[in-house]
């Protein structure tokens, strides 16, 4: 059994790792002895240099914060060693981390990632999960190793999926229950009583970072997956269609059957909300956000308004 809390380095970036890093500052096995953050980089209009949110809440907090550009470099693998941490924990940090940091700490690094390891490997899980019309998800503790996410599965813990979940919404889900399984196994883990299993390499998948076209509405592509798309990519890349007067972003949208002879690529009115004809179905656009202006529900969209033709990619 180990003697007392355990030196602890965390590396996270995004803000699904606050709570993750909240839940073990108050575990009494630990002792979170340095943050690793992803650099500032330049944000918004004015590109001014912003620290990820979990640097800005280790900074907060008072905890040590180093942020690396990168790890090739032996004085940032120098720098983590300084520190003497027993254990590593990572979440959504976003940077490849090498072996030889790896190595660092002799209870090895743990990952929270926000799927059912081997599904879903890489950087954007929950949307996949979203796009992929899972009916369960879940969170993954693997101990690393140099692959993407290919370490031996620690712990997880599973729950359904009912087809309305939004990409933040599971975010938060998932950045909870990965805190409270953490916890939950941290005694275990470091006296040695868990044996970690290897991932059946056959079942994975693995995303890609999401870019800012993935965002656009395609009617060649039936409405369910259209409205899976929509709840999938916020808050960033967002979903939207081109039209001839401007970007029109769906922020909220429903599949509801064709109607009549109904061509796919148009901007129709289906009752009081706006709807996007596609080649099975009508996407209902329940809410919405004109550009320059303010998000609206789809019926205040409509009034006193006509739709504009859709711009498709090729023109």
């Amino acid at each position: 059994m180990t003697r007392g809390p355990v030196r602890t380095v965390f590396f996270g970036s995004g803000a699904f790792a606050i709570p993750i890093l909240v839940a073990l500052l108050a575990a009494p096995e630990i002792d979170v002895v340095a943050v690793v953050s992803a650099p500032d980089r330049p944000v918004g209009r004015r590109r001014e240099p912003t620290p990820t949110p979990l640097a800005a809440r280790a900074a907060l907090i008072g905890l040590p914060l180093l942020r690396p550009s990168r790890f090739r470099d032996e004085a940032a693998i120098a720098e983590v060693a300084a520190v003497h941490p027993s254990l590593g924990i990572l979440a959504d940090y976003g940077r490849i981390v090498p072996q030889a940091v790896l190595d660092v700490p002799r209870h090895g690094i743990l990952n929270v990632h926000p799927s059912l390891l081997p599904r879903h490997r890489g950087a954007t899980p929950i949307p996949a999960a979203i796009l992929a019309g899972d009916v369960s998800t879940g969170v993954t503790i693997i101990r690393m190793d140099a692959g993407l996410d290919t370490g031996p599965i620690v712990a997880s813990e599973t729950w359904p999926l009912d087809g309305t979940e939004t990409a933040p919404e599971l975010e938060t889900r998932a950045s909870v229950a990965g805190a409270e399984l953490l916890v939950r196994i941290l005694p275990r883990w470091l006296d040695g009583s868990i044996v970690p299993r290897p991932q059946a390499g056959e079942a994975a998948t693995v995303t890609r970072p999401l870019r800012r076209e993935d965002g656009r509405l395609d009617p060649s592509e039936p409405a369910s997956e259209l409205a899976r798309r929509v709840r999938a990519l916020q808050p960033w890349p967002g979903s939207y269609v081109e039209t001839a007067s401007g970007r029109l972003t769906v922020w909220r949208a429903l599949a509801v059957p064709s109607e009549g002879e109904d061509v796919p690529g148009q901007l129709v009115r289906h009752g009081i909300r706006p709807a996007l004809t596609t080649v099975a179905g009508r996407l209902l656009l329940e809410e919405v956000q004109p550009s320059g202006g303010r998000r609206m529900t789809g019926d205040a969209f409509l009034r006193g308004r006509s739709l504009d033709p859709i711009v498709l990619p090729d023109g």
